[in-house]
């Protein structure tokens, strides 16, 4: 090798690009007009190095097949109305759905009409009186499955989605396990908000009241079928004070948020008050239209998660798909109630079984005592190699280096984040950027030892040690693998670091060593090796 080959200039390359990708991090207080020459964000921290909150979500993903269940029950209701099919009571019983009808001989229409609106359902006679015949509809196992399992997957969309309008950069959101979901939020400033925005179902329904239910029928628990009572916001614009009071729905609602378009924050100019204004999609829309006209002069509650916050009364037809939502707001209230009925209600509802709040300070902590280690072991590294291996040992210090650094830029590329378990693996790297130089050095030596030049010695080092170092490599890429698959937040974090870590150390090893000493054999003409 007369001159450089390809390999100094993507070494020289890698270089450039790897030292242009670490400025910003290095240099956060870049002026404006150095700044748009970058086009690459700093190196993200994760929860345990910048703070922020770790929360264990569980989805209650039988509330997801009843809900499932009672859209279904509309469903048949609105069939069965349709072809003029008499019944009693249609109704959700447990996990099955219960039609009793006086009209036996109508049976068989009954049961096809339910057959062409669901496929995969098991119908078996309950039992037959004087009144009539009963009959329970079972969802097979497998689609109550696939129900409950789809619940969870749109739970982390749907979490994702609000804390993306939130504006959390970098939130870590996965299912894990059957009905469980792991947030980290890194850097959020108020947690009992960010906790607040994502637990709450945001189940939105209009519904309406039935005023001919009396106090004295709620007091004796003699409400109608299809009746529930529920409680509801009322906010005096005198004294500001907010009271609740129980009042009587329908079970069933009119229209639900699933048709929202948008929601929005807005202030009555008239009492200063925010209040969250709706609009409705084409669809929605066009039912809102129908559900008010055909009910001017009764109450609608608006209902969200089971509190209605206003009941107005419907004085006309109302176009043009829009609403409001009135209650005790403040405006970050308003803002935040605004965010999930945008991002949509989640499937079912979830509580929190483990939440972990990382303080600042603790992350800083985390920072200066991961550097510390790391240049500690660097530090001890780097003796022993100088000590044991003299001017090869160098070599390989210096080569390590540059392995650290397209590591850092490498992460702030693909933008990984970096863990405590990162700076772990980053660690773990330089030990086995070591290992790699150490088999190759004493191979080398067992050459010198048989007589060989330092050219043939070299060569025959690097070719009896490669094959050992790709093993050994490979071997640690699959255990990294199978931590990413299958393990949380941290472990993912470490097996990141890992991952790009042996790559690149594949890289520096058998390109970065080998063209320093290509180098200096050809070129340098070395007769000598201190080793």
């Amino acid at each position: 090798m007369k001159k450089l080959d390809w390999r100094f200039y993507l070494i020289f390359i890698l270089f450039i690009l790897s030292v242009y990708s670490l400025i910003p991090t290095f240099y956060k207080d870049l002026p404006k007009g150095v700044k748009k020459f970058f086009f690459i964000d700093p190196i993200k921290l994760g929860l345990d190095l910048q703070g922020g909150i770790h929360l264990l979500l569980e989805v209650e993903t039988k509330e997801a097949l009843k809900s499932t269940l009672q859209r279904r029950v509309i469903q048949i209701k609105e069939s069965l109305n349709k072809k003029s099919l008499g019944y009693d009571s249609v109704r959700i019983d447990g996990e099955s759905i219960v039609i009793s009808t006086p009209f036996k001989e109508k049976w068989g229409e009954i049961e096809k009409t339910i057959n062409d609106l669901f496929a995969k359902v098991e119908i078996s006679k309950l039992k037959e009186d004087d009144l009539g015949v009963y009959y329970k509809i079972d969802v097979d196992q497998k689609t109550k499955d696939t129900i409950e399992e789809n619940a969870v997957k749109q739970a982390v969309e749907t979490i994702r989605n609000r804390i993306d309008q939130f504006g959390v950069s970098e939130p870590i959101i996965h299912s894990q396990g059957i009905n469980q979901i792991v947030v980290e939020l890194p850097g959020v400033k108020d947690p009992k908000r960010a906790i607040e925005l994502i637990g709450k179902t945001a189940r939105l329904e209009f519904k309406l009241l039935r005023e001919d239910v009396t106090a004295e029928m709620i007091q004796k628990n003699l409400l109608p079928e299809g009746v529930e009572l529920i409680q509801e916001k009322r906010v005096n614009r005198d004294t500001g004070e907010v009271q609740t009071y129980s009042i009587a729905v329908n079970r069933e609602p009119l229209l639900t948020g699933d048709l929202l378009q948008d929601a929005q924050v807005k202030i009555d100019t008239r009492f200063n008050q925010p209040y969250v204004w709706l609009k409705f999609d084409a669809v929605g829309a066009k039912i809102f239209e129908q559900i008010t006209g055909e009910n001017v002069g009764k109450r609608m509650a608006i209902v969200l998660d089971n509190v209605s916050y206003s009941s107005p009364v419907i004085k006309d037809r109302i176009g043009g798909g829009e609403a409001v939502i009135e209650g005790s707001f403040d405006h970050k209230e308003a803002t935040d109630l605004a965010i999930v009925l945008r991002a949509g209600s989640l499937p079912a509802p979830v509580k929190i079984i483990q939440n972990i709040t990382v303080g600042p300070t603790l992350g800083k902590d985390s920072i200066v005592k991961g550097s510390i280690s790391a240049l500690v072991a660097f530090i001890c590294v780097l003796a022993f190699m100088i000590i044991y291996y003299k001017k090869a040992g160098i070599i390989s210090i210096s080569v390590l280096i540059l392995n650290l650094l397209f590591l850092i830029a490498s992460m702030i590329f693909i933008k990984a984040t970096l863990t405590l378990p990162g700076i772990a693996g980053i660690i773990l790297m330089i030990g086995m950027g070591v290992d790699s130089n150490v088999l190759i050095f004493e191979r080398i030596k067992e050459e010198f030892r048989l007589g060989k030049t330092v050219k043939t010695a070299i060569e025959s080092g690097f070719n009896n040690a490669f094959w050992t170092i790709v093993d050994s490599h490979v071997t640690t890429l699959i255990t990294a693998a199978i931590l990413f698959q299958f393990g949380t937040g941290p472990i993912k974090g470490f097996a990141v670091t890992l991952t790009i870590g042996i790559v690149i150390n594949l890289f520096t090893v058998l390109v970065g060593t080998k063209s320093v000493y290509d180098y200096l054999i050809w070129n340098k003409k070395i007769t000598k090796l201190s080793i």
